[in-house]
C-alpha cells in the first residue's frame, strides 16, 4: 500500500463541530474499551474510525480523542481548503491533542521527479514547497512534516545524488528552521527506484544536512521490508530519529496482524525517553465497526509494555 493511496479529502466543516470531548460515540460495542491515553502518543489518520465517527475528520477526531488517542496526522494537508486547515487545528488545540506530519507538497510530485538530479527546477519547486509547507503548519498547529527525495537519476553516480539530496534539504532546512519546523526525510520500500530507502543512508544525509530542521522519519513497516534488525538500526540512528510510523508486515494494517513484535518495540523507544508522535501510516485489518474496534484493541494489547 503507497502512501498516496492514505491521502484522503474531506468535505468543509462546520463551526458547531468545534466543541471539546463528549460521550456521543459510546456506542454498545465500545464501551468496554479503555479510554485512558496511551503510553505512547499514536496518532491516527482519516478514515481510520470512519465506521464509528462518520466520514467527517473532526468527528473521527473526537472518537479517537475519547478512545486514548491524543493525535493526529494528515499525509494530505497541504490539498484541503485553508478553512478545512484552521478547523483542524482548532479542533486539536481544544481537545489538547497535536498534529503528526503532513506530506510536503499536495501533488505528490516526489512519485514523479528526483532531488538526487539536482536539477533546479526541482531545487525551485522544493523551496516553494517548504514555503508553502511554513503557513499549512502555523493553520493546523503541525511541527513534522514529510520529505521524500524522488527517484534515482541512474545517469549519475550515487555520489553526486546524494550530493543534490543534501543541497536540496538544505535550502528546504534554512526555510523551515526559523519557524521551529522539522522536515522528516523518510526512507521507502514501495519500489526500487526510490532513491532513498535504508536507515542508515537517512542518517548519513541528515548528519550532512547538520540542521535541527532536518531528521529522520523512521517507518518501521518499510524498514522492516527493507533491512530489518529494528530495535538495532531504531539504536543506530536514534540522535536523528525525529518521528516514527507503524504499520506491520506483511500487509501493512495494525501491530499484531504480522511479524513485527511492536510490544518490544514501543518498549525500547519509551525506554529511550521518547515522548513524540508515532504516526499510524497503515490500515485496518479487518472491516467496518469490528475492524476498527480490533484495531484499538491491538494498540492497547502492544501498548501494554511498562
Amino acid at each position: 500500500m503507497e502512501r498516496r493511496k492514505f491521502i484522503k479529502g474531506s468535505g468543509i466543516l462546520s463551526a458547531g463541530m468545534l466543541a471539546g470531548p463528549s460521550l456521543s460515540y459510546a456506542a454498545e460495542d465500545t464501551m468496554h474499551l479503555p479510554d485512558e491515553p496511551f503510553n505512547l502518543n499514536y496518532a491516527f489518520h482519516d478514515g481510520m474510525f470512519a465506521q464509528h465517527a462518520g466520514k467527517d475528520f473532526i468527528e473521527q477526531i473526537r472518537f479517537g480523542y475519547e478512545k486514548g488517542f491524543r493525535a493526529i496526522e494528515d499525509n494530505g494537508m497541504m490539498a484541503r481548503p485553508r478553512e478545512e486547515q484552521e478547523k483542524i487545528g482548532m479542533t486539536l488545540e481544544s481537545l489538547g491533542m497535536k498534529m503528526g506530519v503532513f506530506v510536503v507538497t499536495s501533488e505528490n510530485w516526489h512519485w514523479k521527479t528526483s532531488l538526487a538530479s539536482g536539477k533546479p527546477e526541482f531545487k525551485e519547486r522544493m523551496i516553494k514547497d517548504c514555503k508553502e509547507a511554513v503557513e499549512v503548519a502555523k493553520r493546523c498547529g503541525a511541527k513534522w512534516m514529510t520529505v521524500v527525495p524522488g527517484n534515482y537519476d541512474r545517469s549519475q553516480s550515487l555520489s553526486y545524488q546524494t550530493s543534490h539530496v543534501i543541497d536540496a534539504l538544505r535550502r528546504g532546512a534554512d526555510i523551515l528552521a526559523p519557524h521551529g519546523l522539522v522536515m522528516v526525510l523518510e526512507p521507502l520500500s514501495d519500489n526500487p527506484d526510490l532513491f532513498l530507502r535504508y536507515s542508515d543512508q537517512t542518517y548519513m544525509i541528515c548528519k550532512a544536512v547538520s540542521s535541527p530542521a532536518c531528521k529522520i522519519l523512521f517507518d518501521i513497516y518499510h524498514m522492516q521490508r527493507n533491512e530489518g534488525d529494528i530495535i538495532r538500526n531504531i539504536e543506530k540512528s536514534w540522535d536523528e530519529i525525529g518521528y516514527f510510523q507503524i504499520g506491520d508486515n506483511p500487509g501493512r494494517n495494525e501491530p499484531t496482524t504480522g511479524e513485527i513484535n511492536y510490544r518490544n518495540i514501543f518498549r525500547q523507544i519509551h525506554q529511550r525517553g521518547y515522548r513524540g508522535l508515532l504516526g499510524m501510516e497503515h490500515g485496518n485489518a479487518r472491516p467496518g465497526r469490528d475492524g476498527e474496534i480490533a484495531l484499538i484493541r491491538a494498540y492497547r494489547e502492544t501498548d501494554r509494555f511498562l
